[in-house]
């Protein structure tokens, strides 16, 4: 049955601005970064996430079927790696965690255990950092966010899926080393800023702001959350330099060879705060003469939207 001019029309408009809504400066956390030689994506991920992510964006998968091989910081499904490290993340009994943090912080951090459904039991041989860490990750999973629905993880089965090689640009022995490097004093500060950060609702407030800005590919947000949480919470400034910036050079200097290598296109996926502000990976790319641009949503099969 044929429809009235009219009717067309509205339809017509419709369907529009369904699109103008979908991609008009909408943006993904991806970039794509080019020689003269060769491209890779740069993929800002978040290691806990929600069913309701996946698939990604039709620009990301785009992205990431057009290379040959994917770059993770560490592969988090190698199960071996995983548990090799965990000596270095725990005390040997008798030693344990009361024994490294102050009487009050360790009441309070008890006093937390609850809210989470976590025994004592599980965290007390844990050093520091990793139980403050395992609470985070619970705060993440309280709101709905779970490490098995990680980005990270998300894109290594896709990779397997697809038989395209796994990379990793750190590994995990590398990134434990980097837990390990705490001295006494760098991790009783990161263990009580954490506390209080879970007591006051500061980590819930950082947690929600970094996923509205990864969801809207906003790198400024991104950073400014970050800066807004280091402002309120003791040590977290210092804590961010050793495990976000300082890792940058060695990522770097990996990247900068295969853009400067054969044409091998590759998807390289790394925590979001990576790639945003003046020292995030990529405005150093671009520093060093390398084009980079910003992926606009776009639908599969569409010319992708870019941002110099």
């Amino acid at each position: 049955m044929k429809l009235p001019a009219r009717a067309l029309l509205v339809r017509f408009l419709l369907v529009l601005a369904a699109f103008a809504a979908e991609s008009a400066g909408a943006q993904n956390f991806l970039w794509q970064v080019s020689s003269l030689t060769n491209r890779v994506y740069l993929f800002g991920t978040i290691h806990a996430g929600k069913a309701d992510w996946y698939p990604l964006p039709p620009a990301v998968m785009d992205a990431f079927l057009d290379s040959r091989e994917l770059v993770v910081e560490a592969d988090v499904t190698d199960q071996k790696a995983m548990a090799k490290s965990a000596s270095a993340m725990t005390y040997t009994p008798p030693d344990s965690l009361r024994n490294h943090v102050s009487p009050d912080a360790y009441t309070r951090f008890l006093k937390l255990l609850p809210n989470y459904h976590l025994p004592d039991a599980e965290v007390v041989q844990m050093k520091p950092f990793m139980a403050a860490s395992l609470l985070v990750f619970a705060e993440w999973a309280r709101l709905g966010y779970t490490p098995q629905l990680g980005v990270d993880g998300y894109l290594i089965q896709a990779a397997r899926a697809e038989l395209k090689p796994v990379v990793e640009l750190e590994g995990v022995d590398e990134q434990v080393k980097l837990m390990d490097s705490l001295t006494d004093a760098e991790n009783r500060t990161v263990f009580e800023g954490t506390i209080t950060a879970l007591e006051t609702g500061l980590t819930g407030d950082q947690i929600q702001g970094v996923v509205h800005a990864w969801e809207v590919g906003d790198p400024q947000l991104m950073l400014d959350v970050a800066r807004r949480y280091n402002e309120k919470v003791k040590g977290a400034a210092q804590f961010e330099e050793k495990f976000v910036w300082s890792r940058h050079p060695a990522m770097l200097e990996k990247i900068a060879g295969w853009l400067d290598g054969p044409r091998d296109r590759r998807f390289i996926a790394v925590g979001a705060l990576h790639l945003v502000g003046p020292r995030g990976l990529v405005e150093e790319l671009r520093k060093r003469g390398y084009v980079v641009r910003q992926l606009f949503v776009a639908p599969r099969g569409e010319q992708k939207h870019e941002q110099q």
